[in-house]
């Protein structure tokens, strides 16, 4: 039957239905519709930038390897710079821009759905002009620069399928003056000096959501240590007064022994390598970059927000949001752990900690009105998202007990290594591992929009 029919379709109709076809501008995130593509999957970037400091100016290459999930006539990046020149596979392809942020490229000839590719993308301008979505993410002076932002920062500096359900590995390279320090994530490669320019070459073998990646170049102070056969390379910068770099080095140089301490409560770390960098351009936040977190100045009471950072090798790198809507499984875990670490060092018990936060925010109602599970893209980063979603949590915790709660997160963390997960997701493994009816309690911490009833079913 079914070859009657086929043999009725019109021979010129059977052959457009099969004809190459555009990828998606977009991965179709709910919060960021144009953010990735459709149509690709990036397996490596490789990265070679050189940045003018006097100019501001970056220019560069990055090669990706790219395999299609469809046939494709053309396919975009997510990039915000000026391009020159783009080639697949050698051959010289067109290019356009329909918007700023969107790279179309047309292969001289079709990509087929499961053949590999590279693609090619020379480009150069000035990151500091561009915008996307009314962000203006160059974080950079006259003596450093500092490539970290969050949910964008990619598009600034190296052309991507900027979403974190694409991951891939990666190789950067970046050139400045010999007297400047390259930081990235991962493993350091080497160094070639030639003349008075010196390219820095850092690894990640394991896949990294784009946004993730960073690259920091200035005057710093570099420490490598080695422990457990693991490696860590952390760096303050020099141009920060003398006491406050000390401070911040000695804080930095206990990231090995709170990234073990987070193994004995997580399991395994899913990275070779570990450290951190403190930058003096003040940012106002600190960053998760895989593997190497990024910090403003710290001091002696910046414990808390290093294990917040680096628990986020685990909640947020290892296993990346499926959708940006998925932000709790980042900041309210990563928020947990510091007040489970807290408990662990003689402090308050994370319990005494949720009841107390509950107390203290009883009146405010904005607080509990914002949708954890979904707070909406320009919440995202909502202070509520963080400490409602801790308080989440914890309450978690209490209501299904210690042993399947430490079970839930470590197999969610485990089985998902290296790809992402949704709310929903992980809904379904508490109420799995716990063999507990969670649906009213995940909804009255995630959903509702009033204060949870202070019960036993909530978790208190």
């Amino acid at each position: 039957m079914l070859a009657l029919v086929l043999s009725a379709v019109p021979a010129q109709a059977r052959e457009a239905a099969d004809a190459p076809t555009a990828g998606a501008a977009g991965l179709g995130d709910p919060y960021f519709p144009l953010d990735g593509n459709g149509g690709i999957d990036v397996l490596h970037y490789d990265v070679r930038d050189a940045y003018d400091f006097r100019s501001g100016r970056l220019s560069g290459r990055t090669t990706l390897t790219v395999r299609a999930t469809q046939d494709l006539s053309r396919f975009n990046l997510d990039f915000l710079l000026q391009v020159s020149q783009v080639k697949v596979d050698g051959a010289k392809a067109s290019f356009d821009r329909r918007n700023r942020h969107e790279l179309r490229i047309t292969p001289a000839v079709p990509v087929l759905a499961g053949s590999t590719v590279t693609v090619t993308v020379r480009y150069s301008g000035k990151p500091d002009d561009a915008t996307y979505l009314g962000e203006g993410n160059w974080l950079a002076d006259a003596r450093e620069v500092v490539t970290i932002n969050e949910p964008h920062m990619a598009p600034w500096w190296f052309p991507a399928n900027d979403h974190p359900r694409d991951k891939a590995s990666m190789d950067v390279r970046i050139t400045v003056p010999k007297e400047r320090k390259v930081i990235s994530n991962g493993t350091l490669v080497g160094r070639v000096v030639k003349g008075q320019v010196a390219t820095t070459h850092w690894r990640s073998v394991e896949p990294m959501a784009p946004y993730l990646a960073f690259f920091a170049a200035g005057s710093f102070e570099v420490r490598k240590d080695s422990a457990d056969g693991r490696r860590s390379v952390v760096a303050v910068s020099k141009r920060l007064a003398p006491r406050l770099r000390r401070a911040s080095m000695t804080m930095l140089r206990e990231t090995p022994q709170l990234t073990a301490w987070l193994e004995t409560q997580l399991g395994p770390y899913p990275f070779a390598t570990t450290g951190g960098l403190v930058t003096s351009l003040n940012p106002g936040f600190a960053l998760e970059n895989q593997t190497r977190p990024v910090y403003p100045v710290l001091g002696p009471g910046s414990g808390r927000l290093l294990v917040h950072e680096l628990a986020h090798q685990w909640f947020g790198n290892s296993v990346s949001v499926d959708r940006w809507r998925d932000i709790w499984l980042n900041e309210g875990f990563a928020t947990f752990m510091e007040a489970r670490w807290t408990e662990s060092t003689g402090g308050p018990t994370a319990d005494e900690w949720l009841s107390d936060s509950y107390d203290a925010l009883a009146d405010n109602t904005a607080f509990w009105q914002l949708r954890i599970a979904d707070p909406g893209r320009d919440r995202i980063f909502d202070s509520a998202v963080y400490l409602r979603g801790a308080m989440a949590v914890q309450a978690l915790r209490n209501r299904i007990g210690e042993d399947a709660f430490w079970t839930t997160l470590r197999t969610w963390v485990t089985s998902r290594a290296g790809g992402n997960g949704t709310v929903e997701d992980f809904r379904a493994l508490a109420a799995s591992v716990s063999g507990q009816d969670l649906a009213a309690f995940f909804d009255a911490w995630l959903v509702g929009t009033t204060r949870p009833a202070r019960t036993a079913a909530n978790g208190f």
